[in-house]
């Protein structure tokens, strides 16, 4: 959904702003000289607490409220029923779903820390409203004649919460971080109601120019090894998809007008990757900017694989 996008997106930005320097053990001292308020706090406080929970609550009832008067009201209702969309889009839609619920657990837990819980805490309440957001979503789709509840949804969005929450008990850092890339492709010129009418909305529909990533820091598995390995250098593999018009398969034919026949393949990269938020910079801007941004994979070198299709080298994949 748009809208689930839309809110990973405002929650990162406020993750820019709040200390997360109390989260994360590569990070230096970092002066703060205005909005000391920012901060993160060492144990619970009631005040932060409390507008936490609220904000959250207004967030959480006003964006799904919204959702349903705007999208939902608009399309007929039913029973409650399941529907099985496991062989859509390449299985590209259950990358988003894991993508964004791990990207929305990630800024929750650390506002929750910018409160004062703990590591374990505020991982449970990250993943946790994560998952009720992403829940809250299917379950309009299951009282929807148009879709219907996924069970192939709801696994993409636990894999995405646990994804967050097993790396955060267990390392007490992200060792493993999933980001996407994107870029335009000419399929969406052939069916734009789908695939987006224009570029923020081919940013968001279009599944062929997306690409989902685990990026792997391979230093913050060698801390006690003599092997120095640079802390801002990543290993990533991309999951990717192209050729694609339709869900299950692509029409011939679109209000009465024919459209080319395209080949629906998968893609796979391999690639380095930049974990930005790994960085050491005494400039607080700077450092802000860097876990911003750190959700997208930067053009780097990859490898693509593609089912009976020759190897492709990349110079710069985005």
């Amino acid at each position: 959904m748009n809208l689930l996008k839309a809110i990973v997106f405002s929650l990162l930005i406020f993750l820019t702003v709040i200390d997360s320097r109390a989260t994360d053990s590569t990070a230096i001292e970092i002066p703060r000289k205005t909005f000391r308020w920012l901060d993160a706090k060492t144990s619970p406080d009631p005040n932060r607490s409390i507008l936490l929970t609220c904000g959250l609550s207004v967030l959480y009832a006003g964006s799904m409220s919204w959702l349903y008067s705007e999208w939902y009201s608009n399309y007929p209702s039913s029973s409650f029923h399941l529907f099985n969309d496991g062989n859509e889009w390449e299985q590209m839609d259950k990358f988003a779903h894991c993508w964004d619920a791990y990207s929305i657990a990630k800024p929750v837990y650390h506002t929750y820390r910018w409160a004062g819980w703990s590591n374990k805490k505020a991982a449970w309440f990250g993943a946790g409203i994560s998952f009720m957001f992403q829940t809250t979503v299917e379950v309009f789709d299951g009282f929807s004649s148009g879709w219907g509840f996924s069970l192939y949804d709801m696994a993409a969005n636990a894999t995405g919460t646990a994804f967050f929450l097993s790396q955060q008990l267990g390392w007490g850092e992200q060792r493993m971080v999933l980001k996407y890339s994107l870029h335009t492709t000419p399929y969406s010129a052939y069916r734009p109601d789908v695939l987006g009418k224009n570029f923020p909305e081919r940013l968001l529909k279009d599944y062929n120019g997306l690409t989902y990533w685990v990026s792997v820091n391979p230093a913050s598995f060698m801390k006690s090894s003599t092997i120095k390995f640079p802390n801002w250098l990543s290993l990533a593999v991309g999951f990717g998809a192209e050729g694609m018009t339709g869900g299950t398969s692509n029409p011939t034919e679109i209000n009465g007008k024919p459209i080319p026949s395209f080949e629906r393949y998968r893609q796979y990269y391999l690639g380095i990757d930049f974990d930005l938020a790994r960085i050491k910079t005494r400039n607080r801007l700077l450092h802000d900017i860097f876990h911003l941004i750190n959700i997208v994979h930067l053009p780097a070198p990859a490898i693509e694989f593609s089912p009976g299709r020759r190897t492709k080298w990349h110079a710069l994949y985005f």
